[in-house]
């Protein structure tokens, strides 16, 4: 049996954190308004998930994730050019812009407008955090075992979860 009282794989978790990069907090949540994940199962970054394994209710700590372990390297094949003609419903691309596009298969992904040329915009599709070393600061709230529809779901179910 599971201890229920140090965060392990296949426990849910109820975490209050905050996320600072380069300086700057970009994210955080307390412990009113924790995020709830299962561990184990992929639900957040594995360099963050990793470091939490033994912590107990009430217990923080600081964990530096690279970016590895976090949001992974700038790929270089994610910046790509797009031709103007390509932007539709009157968008207009300025460096900084943040955009959804679908792609060839139908997925949408994001991507941010580096710059703009006469005929093109290059494009980043890797994700904002990508290439960055992530500090959070972070305190475990609550511990539970999952259930066995979670786990065969393989992510935390709130009240009123249909699925």
């Amino acid at each position: 049996m599971a201890d229920n009282n140090i965060v392990a794989d296949n426990m849910v978790v109820s975490m209050a954190y905050k996320l600072t990069v380069d300086g700057e907090v970009l994210d955080e949540a307390g412990e009113l308004d924790a995020i709830e994940f299962l561990t184990g199962h992929r639900n957040i970054i594995p360099g963050l998930e990793s470091q939490l394994a033994g912590l107990q209710v009430g217990e923080e700590k600081s964990v530096t994730v690279d970016a590895q372990g976090g949001y992974g390297v700038i790929d270089e094949k994610a910046i790509e050019d797009l031709p103007l003609d390509e932007f539709t419903d009157g968008v207009v691309p300025v460096p900084g812009m943040e955009l959804e596009m679908k792609d060839n298969q139908g997925q949408m992904r994001f991507a941010r407008v580096i710059s703009v040329d006469k005929k093109s915009a290059k494009l980043d599709f890797n994700h904002p955090l990508a290439g960055k070393d992530l500090a959070f600061d972070v305190k475990i709230v609550k511990l539970r075992e999952a259930t066995s529809e979670e786990l065969a779901h393989g992510h935390v179910h709130s009240p009123g979860h249909s699925h």
